[in-house]
Formats: C-alpha cells, sequence, structure tokens
C-alpha cells in the first residue's frame, strides 16, 4: 500500500497560482476536483477521503521555504513535457531538465510554483 495521503498546500495568493495548478496538477494524476470556498482540491482516481490528493488554501503571510515536493515521471520525456507546462504557465524552472549526479539515470526538472513553493519531476531506473 502506498502510504502517501495528500498534500496541504498555502500558496500567498491563490488567484496568481490557481492558473499553474490547473495545468499542472491533471498532468500529475489529479484530474478531479472538489473546491470550497477556502481550499482547491485536485484528486486522483479513487473514493475520497482514501483518494490521494492535493488541497491549495491561501495566505498571505505564507513564506515558501527550502522544502520539496517530489513527483515520479515514467520516462525522461515526461519530466520534459512537465519542464515546459511549468515555464509556459508561471513557474520558474530552478535546474534541468538533465542528467543530475545522484545516479546515472537521474533525470530530473527543479521548479517552482508563481509563489515559490518548490518541486522535482524526476525519472530514474535505479
Amino acid at each position: 500500500m502506498n502510504k502517501f495521503s495528500h498534500i496541504d498546500l498555502r500558496v500567498t495568493n491563490l488567484e496568481v497560482v490557481l492558473p499553474f495548478y490547473e495545468k499542472l496538477l491533471p498532468e500529475l494524476g489529479f484530474t478531479r476536483t472538489f473546491h470550497s470556498a477556502n481550499w482547491r482540491v485536485f484528486a486522483a482516481e479513487g473514493e475520497l477521503p482514501m483518494a490521494p490528493y492535493f488541497a491549495i488554501t491561501e495566505d498571505a503571510g505564507h513564506t515558501p521555504n527550502e522544502n520539496l515536493i517530489g513527483f515520479w515521471a515514467n520516462d525522461r520525456e515526461e519530466v520534459d513535457h512537465i519542464a515546459k507546462l511549468v515555464a509556459e504557465n508561471g513557474g520558474e524552472i530552478n535546474g534541468g531538465p538533465q542528467l543530475f549526479p545522484i545516479s546515472p539515470t537521474y533525470y530530473a526538472v527543479y521548479f517552482e510554483d508563481p509563489c515559490g513553493n518548490k518541486y522535482e519531476m524526476v525519472h530514474r531506473l535505479n
């Protein structure tokens, strides 16, 4: 059993970042939405509350830090696709997509959302 349940993410400005996440999260498998007044929830397949989900809320006092959320890619092409999507939708690429010296097959892109939250999309064979 995969122990992943959900992410509750704070952003400084929901209006600024929502278009970014509306493009990114479906590409990562969070294809269904369950929005409320204070939360924007993107869920994967399955029945809630057991389905993995990614929830976003606004907190004007939030300060992004060095925490990083990582996602697996099926192949290098998916890493490249996410990098292009990020760049086209207001995100910032911090590194890659390229091989990194973590292992001989560690191909990744590091990026931030428009509010500065950090992510990685990685494909590796071992």
